[in-house]
């Protein structure tokens, strides 16, 4: 039976905000040298934070994307630390920015091997294709989450909005592996 408690560690969390009012982006690149635009490549400035380690990008309408961080919390304080930074440099800012988590991504190690062919067939809303990718994909339905399955029992999980909702992904999937014997240790 079951060797080990999954490891679980996430890895990347994205999350959007708003300020629900546009940004000048020139304005902020000439205020913060550091801050990277190249409207002709790509329309957002990516505004970088050392600690915690994320990048956000900003766009003109007030939207941004934070990702890189590693929980929600530090994503949400990430957030807040670019608004507090633009408005020590004169930027403007009159409300405080909403943040919605939109995906957290985590790597997940189940402490033996997972036996995929069988795993394939046995698994429901799986799909394994050896040849074009090497993991299993297997779409949960609640949580509404995406496991990518490795013969090492390596796990990723994607898709997850809420830190609750990977656990009790990895958990689901890692009981259904114990179940139906797909598991070997040792």
């Amino acid at each position: 039976m079951a060797q080990t408690k999954p490891i679980i560690e996430i890895v990347n969390v994205v999350a959007s905000a708003t300020i629900e009012q546009p940004l000048d982006l020139d304005d902020i690149t000439m205020k913060f040298p550091d801050v990277e635009y190249h409207p002709e490549q790509f329309p957002g400035a990516v505004f970088r934070l050392k600690s915690p380690k994320t990048a956000t990008l900003l766009f003109g309408s007030g939207k941004m994307v934070c990702t890189g961080a590693k929980s929600e919390e530090l994503a949400i304080k990430a957030v807040n630390t670019v608004v507090q930074k633009l408005r020590k440099g004169k930027i403007k800012i009159k409300n405080e920015p909403i943040v919605t988590v939109q995906n957290i991504v985590s790597s997940i190690n189940l402490g033996g091997k997972v036996k995929l062919e069988q795993a394939a067939r046995t698994l429901p809303r799986s799909m394994y294709e050896p040849e074009q990718f090497p993991g299993l994909i297997h779409r949960m339905l609640d949580p509404k989450t995406v496991i990518l399955i490795f013969a090492s029992g390596k796990l990723v999980c994607v898709g997850a909005k809420q830190e609750d909702d990977i656990h009790r992904s990895v958990n689901q999937i890692h009981s259904e592996l114990e179940e139906k014997n797909l598991m070997a240790y040792g």
